[in-house]
């Protein structure tokens, strides 16, 4: 199982915010939705575009480009044109920093 990485302090990232972060060498998404955190895979299973600049609505982010949209929670893919879902890291808070690592 792959070790935590710090990735971000919590107080860099306000409530609706987002970073862009590497995590085991895989570019991802960190993002904030209230006092929640969610770290994604930051490219779309569609066409491999970064959703850096994706909209955000509750849990869903959509991948700027073509509309695909994807759970930030799972990574499940909700509608066309993506039938692949992302991967998702696993997150935790430690004395203010944010930790993420692949899910196994």
């Amino acid at each position: 199982m792959a070790e935590f990485e710090s990735v971000a302090s919590v107080a860099e990232i306000p409530p609706g915010g987002r970073k862009s972060v590497i995590v085991d060498d895989l570019p991802a998404l960190l993002v904030r939705i209230g006092d929640d955190f969610f770290c994604i895979e930051d490219t779309c299973s569609h066409d491999g575009q970064a959703m850096t600049d994706g909209e955000i609505r509750g849990c869903e982010i959509e991948c700027p480009r073509h509309g695909a949209r994807f759970d930030l929670r799972t990574g499940a893919a909700l509608c066309m044109p993506a039938t692949e879902g992302i991967a998702t890291f696993e997150v935790e808070i430690r004395g203010g920093e944010v930790f993420a690592r692949p899910r196994d």
